[in-house]
């Protein structure tokens, strides 16, 4: 198996990407450290993952506040003895705008995307390197940090992510002599989620399967799909792989039919 014996965090765990990461991520072998806002929902993604609780557990926080991150960390190394992957997927997402973006908008992506994904990288990151192990950190970008989507305005959110893009150059260049791997994947339109938290059900129901037709591949992805990319990103079959941005959206960066 992949990760027999290996540890990871994955920010972002109690639902969508993130969960189906943390679940495969297990199933092979490993155990997690998942992170979320919300306690029950947490704990209950942890006992889903694991019944047994010995493989996976919950940490609360804010992943905005570097405190989060740092004590994240801890119980990493506090519950499993080591740390070897970050899965960095936390995020939000909401069209709007640009004229009538507000301030306390603009801070919420920044904080929750960028900021977020760089301190608890730093965290991880420091860990790694006393290790002397190496070590995978896999953020979460995005394609509207590659290109925008008319249809999906969303200029803070697409420079938060333009900024965890050019994050994961740097980091590649600065961690590759301690051996640790810096990439990420750019998702397209992923099924999860995180379209309830400015969709109505019905609304969910209606307006996602209208962008079935934007992806070549001619469907929406599925948290699956993402979390095999991530996995892979973070396996040894990705050793000499480090500062990529991998596209996962059926096409829609190859161009248009």
């Amino acid at each position: 198996m992949r990760f027999q014996d290996k540890v990871a965090i994955v920010t972002g765990g109690s639902s969508g990407i993130g969960k189906e990461v943390a679940t495969r991520f297990v199933a092979e072998g490993g155990s997690v450290v998942i992170i979320g806002r919300d306690a029950a929902k947490a704990e209950a993604a942890a006992k889903q993952i694991d019944a047994t609780g010995k493989r996976a557990i919950a940490h609360v926080g804010d992943i905005s506040l570097p405190a989060t991150g740092q004590a994240a960390v801890k119980a990493a190394l506090d519950r499993f003895g080591r740390l070897d992957v970050l899965f960095n997927n936390a995020g939000i997402f909401g069209p709007k705008p640009f004229l009538d973006v507000t301030e306390d908008e603009y801070d919420r992506f920044l904080n929750i995307i960028l900021k977020g994904k760089f301190f608890i990288a730093q965290a991880a990151a420091k860990t790694m390197k006393a290790a002397g192990r190496g070590g995978a950190i896999v953020q979460t970008g995005s394609m509207w940090g590659l290109q925008a989507i008319g249809a999906t305005p969303s200029s803070a959110y697409s420079a938060a992510n333009g900024g965890v893009h050019a994050l994961v150059k740097n980091l590649a260049i600065e961690l590759a002599p301690d051996k640790i791997r810096v990439n990420a994947i750019a998702p397209g339109v992923i099924e999860t989620p995180v379209f309830s938290t400015f969709l109505t059900p019905e609304q969910v129901k209606t307006v996602l399967p209208t962008f079935n037709a934007m992806h070549p591949l001619g469907r929406n992805g599925q948290p699956a799909d993402a979390a095999e990319a991530l996995l892979f990103l973070a396996s040894d079959q990705a050793s000499f792989i480090t500062g990529v941005i991998l596209p996962v959206d059926g096409g829609i960066m190859a161009g248009r039919q």
